[in-house]
C-alpha cells in the first residue's frame, strides 16, 4: 500500500491507496504469479544411495525414506504444490501408496510440475537452501541446477541452489539427517 501524508494546519492526514499492480483487480480475482515455500527433512541412514536434487552423491550415509527420499526435490514439490494452493507432496504422493514406494524423486516432481500446469501455472524460480554437515555439497550444485532444469522443462538459471551447514548444531550438526528449504515462484 502507498500512504501519502498530508500537513494541513499542524493536523496530518494519511491517505492510503493500493499498489498500482492490484489497482483495477477483482476482488478473488486471481493474480499471475504465486509465491510458495516447502521444506522436508531425511535421516541419514547407512545402506541408503544419497540422493539430492536428483543426482547420486557419493557418501557414507544415504537417506532414509518411502521414496528415495531426496530432501531438496521434496522441499521442490512442496513450494510448488503450495503456490498453486494444492496441498503437499505427502497428499499427492503419500508415503503409504504401492507406486511410490523406492520411486525416483525427479518423477515426483514432474509429476507435480504437470499438477501445477493443471491450473495454468508454470514454474518462474525457484531458491533453494540444503543443510547438510557432510558431504560438502557445493561441488554439486551445478549438476543439480542441469538436473533439476531438465526435469521442470526450464532454464537453469531459474534454479537457485545454496549448501550450508549447521554449525555442528542440531540433528543436521550431529550428521543425523539433511533438510531443504525452497521458495518457488510460478506464473499463469
Amino acid at each position: 500500500m502507498k500512504e501519502e501524508i498530508k500537513k494541513e494546519n499542524s493536523q496530518a492526514t494519511v491517505t492510503t491507496t493500493p499498489a498500482p499492480s492490484l489497482r483495477g483487480r477483482a476482488v478473488g480475482e486471481a493474480i499471475p504469479f504465486r509465491v510458495g515455500m516447502g521444506y522436508d527433512v531425511h535421516q541419514l541412514v547407512e545402506g541408503r544411495d544419497l540422493w539430492l536434487g536428483g543426482i547420486k552423491i557419493e557418501h557414507t550415509l544415504g537417506l532414509l525414506g518411502h521414496s528415495d527420499a531426496d530432501v531438496l526435490i521434496h522441499a521442490i514439490c512442496d513450494a510448488l504444490l503450495g503456490a498453486a494452493n494444492m496441498r503437499d507432496i505427502g497428499y499427492h504422493f503419500p508415503d503409504t501408496a504401492a507406486e511410490t514406494d523406492g520411486i525416483d524423486s525427479k518423477i515426483l516432481l514432474r509429476k507435480t510440475v504437470d499438477l501445477i500446469a493443471t491450473k495454468g501455472y508454470t514454474v518462474g524460480n525457484i531458491d533453494c537452501t540444503v543443510c547438510a554437515e557432510k558431504p560438502k555439497l557445493n561441488p554439486h550444485v551445478e549438476a543439480m541446477r542441469a538436473c533439476l532444469a531438465e526435469v521442470m522443462n526450464t532454464d537453469e538459471d531459474n534454479i537457485s541452489i545454496k549448501a550450508t551447514t549447521t554449525e555442528k548444531l542440531g540433528f543436521t550438526g550431529r550428521q543425523e539427517g539433511i533438510s531443504a528449504y525452497c521458495v518457488a515462484l510460478i506464473s499463469k
